[in-house]
C-alpha cells in the first residue's frame, strides 16, 4: 500500500488511533516556534471547516485549537475569559444583531 504524506498538526491520540487500525505512521515533536506556526494554520483550517459545515463538532474543534494556542503562548483560559469579558463590558457582545451600515462625519 502506498504511503500518504501529510504535513499537519494532529490531536495527541491520532498516532495511536492510526496504529490501532494496523497502519504505521511517522511523526515528530515540533519545536515551540513550529508548533505555534502550525497552530495558526490549524486555526484557519478549522475555521474553514466550520464555515463550510456550520456544525457544532467543527466549532468544538476550533475551540480546542484556540485553547491550545492560549496555552502555547503562555496564557491561561482565565486570561482569555478575562479579556473577553472586559471587551464585552466596554464594547458589548453581539446579542443585539447590529449591522453597522454607515457613519457620517458631523
Amino acid at each position: 500500500m502506498p504511503a500518504k504524506s501529510y504535513h499537519k498538526l494532529v490531536r495527541d491520540r491520532i498516532p495511536e488511533i492510526i496504529e490501532a487500525d494496523g497502519k504505521t505512521c511517522i511523526c515528530k515533536t515540533l519545536s515551540d516556534e513550529d508548533y505555534l506556526h502550525l497552530l495558526d494554520e490549524k486555526l484557519n483550517e478549522e475555521l474553514a471547516e466550520y464555515q463550510e459545515s456550520k456544525s457544532l463538532e467543527e466549532l468544538a474543534d476550533l475551540l480546542e485549537v484556540m485553547w491550545a494556542v492560549v496555552k502555547a503562548r503562555g496564557w491561561t483560559l482565565e486570561d482569555l475569559e478575562r479579556v473577553r469579558a472586559e471587551k464585552a463590558a466596554k464594547r458589548g457582545g453581539f446579542e443585539k444583531k447590529i449591522l453597522l451600515k454607515e457613519v457620517l462625519e458631523c
